[in-house]
């Protein structure tokens, strides 16, 4: 039982969640037989190359390869025959790979705003449970952004794990994430901010809800009684988007969890932080993972093409 549980532990839950959707996908509905030969792999490919995006059919494959390794059978994955139909399926059915709007400064400013009228009136109406949950969602929001985290590092932080520091900030230590490959956890720094300050609004929030152990960021019932179980991963999506709605932002689909991390990169990016400063902030490996946040304050080249257009000829006389 104790080894099974370490094996357990050496994985991402999001990633155990996903191979294992993928493993049902593959067996439940299409009917696949485990171990895979590369034939069947191929024509599970194929029957779903119209309905699944390219990085979905990557994903499953991903876990394919990852079963077959971990039961010490030849990964069909990598045989020819598969890699040549996945190569076919992304020339007939190419996809734009759509990423999340980031949340800017100034619309963080609004929902902010939006949050510390909605806690005033909560507590003057004696609404405790809207009142814990504003408080909530104020903490969350501003701590995912000025940190840059990531949903699921979001609902993995503890309260224990939080240190205050007088005059400076807080520290915030995640025994794991995405990026910290050997499970060494990480202690990322929160700034302590004049305004929008994620400092301040997880403290409120910890104190307002009496948490003193546990994870941050949990449910909250219609009688303002708060879970012992952190929030599900899958929510996070919906309670930003209706949050961004309250507070008045018109396209509040377009936003998700990874939103917050987008739009510090681009504010801080806009601001004068090297790359370098911010893959270190932030917690990026590698400098392909930081460019596919970033987006360069000339995107279209527009400002630079025009600079060098010559001038407009002067009128005929």
């Amino acid at each position: 039982m104790t080894l099974e549980r370490y094996l357990e532990a050496a994985e991402r839950e999001n990633t155990q969640r996903s191979y294992a959707s993928a493993l049902r996908h593959f067996e439940v509905e299409w009917g696949g037989h485990l171990p895979a030969t590369p034939d069947s792999v191929a024509r599970y490919l194929a029957d779903h190359a119209a309905q699944l995006a390219n990085n979905t059919l990557r994903q499953r494959l991903a876990a394919l390869a990852h079963w077959h390794r971990e039961h010490g059978f030849v990964d069909p994955t990598r045989a020819p025959l598969v890699r040549k139909v996945l190569k076919g399926i992304q020339t007939v059915h190419p996809s734009v790979e759509t990423q999340a709007e980031p949340l800017q400064l100034t619309r963080l400013a609004q929902v902010d705003d939006w949050l510390a009228g909605a806690i005033t009136a909560a507590r003057d109406r004696g609404d405790y449970a809207d009142e814990l949950r504003h408080r909530r969602d104020r903490s969350l929001i501003l701590l995912g952004f000025w940190r840059g985290f990531r949903g699921d590092e979001l609902i993995r932080v503890q309260v224990e794990h939080l240190r205050l520091v007088p005059g400076e900030g807080m520290t915030c230590f995640l025994p794991r994430s995405k990026g910290d490959r050997q499970a060494l956890g990480t202690t990322y720094k929160v700034p302590a901010l004049s305004r929008l300050c994620p400092v301040m609004a997880t403290a409120e929030w910890t104190a307002a809800a009496e948490l003193t152990q546990g994870p941050v960021f949990r449910g909250i019932d219609r009688w303002g009684r708060v879970s012992e179980t952190p929030l599900h991963p899958n929510s996070l999506i919906p309670l930003l988007r209706r949050l961004l709605t309250a507070a008045g932002l018109p396209d509040a689909a377009d936003y998700s969890s990874h939103s917050l991390r987008r739009g510090f990169a681009g504010w801080a990016n806009a601001n004068g932080w090297d790359v370098k400063a911010l893959m270190e902030y932030v917690g990026w490996r590698d400098v392909h993972s930081a460019m596919r946040y970033l987006d360069g304050s000339d995107p279209f080249a527009r400002q630079r093409i025009e600079a060098s257009l010559p001038p407009p000829a002067l009128p005929a006389p």
